[in-house]
Parts: structure tokens; sequence; C-alpha cells
């Protein structure tokens, strides 16, 4: 008769967590917009990317700075999709206002 082998010795080290990256590692997000994100409890890159970039911009606009425009949306979007903001803007802007259609965007 076999004998059975001895199990393989666990880990006992306790796992690292990977730190969470910064939200300024994402395209299109700079110091500025990532101390407003902040405000909203968006703490880091994998925070943003979980959320919706249209409901941040929107309550971004509500809760920290009524003044953000069609670009800053469009920043938004493209760091969700890693595209450039300036390749976005018009689509994003329209996807806005189907959103939300009383919308009315300020200047630039």
């Amino acid at each position: 008769m076999k004998k059975k082998a001895a199990p393989a010795a666990r880990r006992t080290e306790p796992r690292t967590a990977k730190a969470p990256r910064p939200l300024t590692s994402l395209r299109n997000i700079g110091s500025t917009t990532a101390r407003k994100l902040e405000l909203i409890g968006v703490r880091s890159a994998e925070d943003f990317l979980a959320r919706d970039p249209y409901e941040v911009f929107y309550t971004l606009r509500r809760k920290v700075d009524p003044t953000l425009c069609r670009c800053a949306l469009a920043g938004l979007v493209g760091a969700k999709l890693n595209a450039a903001w300036h390749k976005v803007t018009r689509q994003s802007a329209a996807e806005y206002e189907k959103r939300h259609p009383r919308h009315k965007w300020g200047p630039c």
C-alpha cells in the first residue's frame, strides 16, 4: 500500500496587496482634476475606472465645480477609454446631452 505524500507547506507570510494607482496615472487626469475627484470620494485609478465617467462628471458639476465644461467631460471619458480628450469631446458631449436633455453647455 502506497503512503500519501505530505501536503506542501503553506505560505505563512501575508500576501501584500497591490497599492492602488494614483488618479494621475490615468490619461487626461492631472493634479487639479485628481483633487476634485478626491472630493467626491474617487481616490484611486481603480475607483475611477469602476465608475461611469458621465455620472462622475455630473457629480463633480453638482458638488464641486459647476463651471466644468465639455472638455472636462471629455477628459474623464478619455481617461476611462484611454483616449486623448480632444478625440472624444463631441461624442462624449452628445452622450451627456442624451442623458441630461436640459443641460446647456457654457464656454470652454
